[in-house]
């Protein structure tokens, strides 16, 4: 088996997938790309990933991309028998869910909020924008408390599910988003962050 993860550090999506990887401890060949010196833009990587952005891996010779995607490859690919991810079913059909919501709802929201505020050009940002996408945030993660009331995990066992969307909560909060509602998420987040494959990644990779 050949797997290499392009990497850029510093970036929440790429940093999910790293997550996945150390917590299914299967070897993978870790090629960081720096944004200062622009390696995604490079040719050699436009080869690999004609989008010019990571995360990426290449399994046995086939590039694959975008973290959502990548976090279920790896999971029906290596994780199923590790424990780390359901079996064909419902099971995985939620796991499926919380992984697509993270980077599409959740995701949508956020972003929403960077280019109305942090990310704007000085004088183009929309306060009222930026107002508008923290109150969807807010709603969204009461959706995510009221799901792990009574649960340890997502699926009730640890799943690949908790650590991909345990990792954008952490950029969210490294973001300053309001977290301190959400008794049930910040309960679980700890769980998540507590456990050695994150702390492995983080020792290394902060983002």
């Amino acid at each position: 088996m050949a797997l290499d993860f392009y990497h850029g550090s510093g970036s929440p999506f790429s940093w999910r997938v790293h997550l996945a990887l150390e917590h299914k401890k299967i070897p993978y060949n870790l090629k960081v790309l720096s944004f200062q010196t622009q390696d995604t833009k490079k040719p050699e990587f436009l080869a690999i990933n004609p989008n010019g952005r990571v995360p990426c891996i290449v399994h046995d010779g086939v590039a694959l991309w975008e973290s959502a995607a990548l976090t279920m490859y790896l999971g029906e690919t290596f994780g199923v028998e590790r424990g780390l991810y359901p079996g064909p079913g419902l099971r995985r059909g939620e796991a499926m869910k919380w992984i697509v919501w993270t980077n599409v709802t959740l995701g949508e929201a956020m972003y929403r909020r960077g280019y109305f505020g942090d990310w704007a050009a000085p004088g183009e940002g929309n306060p009222k924008g930026v107002e508008n996408a923290n109150r969807d945030l807010a709603q969204l993660l009461g959706i995510l408390d009221g799901a792990l009331a009574g649960k340890q995990f997502l699926l009730g066992d640890f799943t690949l599910a908790d650590v991909h969307l345990n990792g954008f909560c952490e950029w969210l909060r490294m973001s300053n988003v309001d977290f301190a509602p959400f008794a049930n998420v910040n309960a679980w987040s700890k769980r998540c962050v507590e456990r050695p494959a994150y702390k492995r990644v983080m020792a290394r990779d902060a983002i």
